[in-house]
């Protein structure tokens, strides 16, 4: 899998996380209580474990820890016992089961005037909701497996509209009332629950995250956490271990979906890696080692997700659609079409378009005499624009196989000053870590996150000691 690169000297020259709104003190303190809840049970299963797991490690492959016992279940008996019953009840009405309510899934091309229409009310029923600014904005923002519900006492008369705002807050508005259209925002609570994986990699990542009880995506987090130091798809080896410390989301007692890495340590090759989740003074939330020097390098080692580099940099490579000897100044990453490319840093974007061999390619700017190359697309970004400005991290297309390829793959270029450089070795410059007062107030924040990863890989050494 490869390509053809012509003029590749002459072309023009030119990965979290939102942060997380601040917390009310009593969602503060009931995650403060299940941070320090989860810390005890951790403590005491290490302890109480460890000969036991040396035990089953004689017994079994030694490339799985199993996942340590978890805290109690999400603190569902300290919510409002009134605003659960007010929840299900919306609940029930949401999905069309309590008397009065009818209710509709959004599908992919629906309109609110549609889905009115699908529940058997007419254009000027939708007419009186869109005097409601919450109605305005769901009328531009429906999307696929939401649910709307219509209330109704009068055949044909709309008297209330329901439907969700996010995963923490429902909205509904009253159309019948004496002081005409009035609408209620109405919150539902979630909670957070620390969760602890540990593994060894046998066969794949994927395969021992799998069975430590990650989610696939709670894997692609961590490698974008790390992926600044490791290539995730070159360095991985056999008997890599890791360990995570991170959130999920529960609303009702009920799991949501992953939320954050909190904490990560990661041995590849023998070397150990440590990220450490912390939100800074001004609110933003970043990864740092453990002395205190961001995870966040100047460029991405990798630009896109799990892939395998199917050619590599060379000087000398006989192209397997011409047959002829011609140096490969990039590296092939192979990937499905369609997997997301992503900016490897912040950065103009120098060229957008079709450039013979390279198909739809795609040149960045990064300063300094920086600029990368991103050959054979699929596709675009749409918001990608010559002359804009992206994130590192933001996607700037999708793998393709334009131009003179064998397969899909993604072929990556790395250019200092005009010189093409191999962008799997050549050398990064390292942030400056945390100083001063802000350098303190990290370790005092991140100082029992890194204490339990500590504690969990020395029982995991222990034990395979035994």
């Amino acid at each position: 899998m490869s390509d053809q690169h012509p003029g590749s000297e002459t072309a023009p020259s030119h990965r979290p996380a939102p942060s997380r709104p601040a917390l009310s003190l009593r969602q503060w303190r009931r995650r403060h209580w299940l941070a320090c809840a989860s810390a005890a049970g951790i403590l005491v299963t290490v302890l109480g474990v460890l000969p036991g797991l040396a035990m089953a490690k004689r017994e079994a492959p030694p490339s799985l820890v199993q996942p340590l016992a978890l805290p109690p279940a999400p603190e569902r008996a300290e919510l409002d016992v009134a605003t659960l019953a007010a929840d299900e009840a919306l609940g029930l009405a949401l999905s069309g089961e309590a008397d009065g309510w009818r209710s509709a899934t959004v599908v992919a091309g629906d309109t609110l005037g549609g889905l009115f229409g699908q529940l058997g009310f007419g254009g000027g029923e939708l007419h009186r909701a869109l005097a409601a600014e919450s109605v305005r904005e769901l009328a531009g923002r429906l999307r696929p497996g939401q649910q709307i519900a219509l209330y109704s006492e009068q055949e044909g008369r709309v008297g209330k509209l329901l439907f969700d705002k996010g995963e923490d807050a429902r909205v509904l508005v009253h159309l019948d009332g004496e002081e005409g259209v009035r609408e209620e925002l109405l919150e539902r609570q979630l909670q957070y629950r620390v969760e602890v994986a540990t593994g060894a990699i046998s066969h794949s990542l994927f395969g021992a995250a799998t069975e430590a009880g990650m989610s696939n995506a709670m894997v692609l987090k961590v490698a974008r956490v790390l992926g600044y130091d490791i290539d995730f798809a070159q360095d991985l080896r056999i008997g890599d271990t890791f360990s995570v410390i991170y959130e999920q989301v529960y609303r009702d007692g009920e799991l949501l979906r992953d939320g954050d890495v909190l904490a990560v340590s990661f041995v590849n090759r023998g070397k150990r890696y440590v990220a450490l989740r912390h939100v800074r003074a001004d609110g933003k939330v970043e990864y740092f080692d453990q002395d205190g020097r961001p995870m966040r390098k100047e460029f991405l080692r990798t630009p896109v997700d799990f892939t395998r580099i199917s050619s590599r940099f060379s000087l000398a490579r006989r192209h397997p659609i011409l047959g002829t000897m011609r140096a490969h100044r990039g590296v092939d990453y192979a990937a499905p079409t369609g997997t997301p490319v992503y900016a490897a840093g912040d950065a103009r974007v120098q060229f957008r378009g079709r450039q013979g061999g390279y198909g739809n390619t795609i040149i960045l700017d990064h300063g300094q005499g920086h600029t990368t190359l991103y050959a054979h697309l699929s596709r675009f970004n749409g918001n990608v624009r010559v002359g804009g400005r992206v994130r590192q991290g933001d996607v700037i297309g999708y793998v393709g196989m334009t131009g003179l390829a064998s397969g899909p793959h993604l072929h990556y270029e790395f250019r200092v000053r005009g010189t093409h450089r191999d962008p799997l070795t050549v050398t990064l410059p390292k942030p400056e870590p945390l100083g001063g007062p802000a350098l303190e107030r990290f370790r005092r924040d991140t100082s029992g996150l890194a204490a339990r990863l500590d504690l969990i890989d020395d029982g995991r050494r222990l034990a395979a000691a035994r």
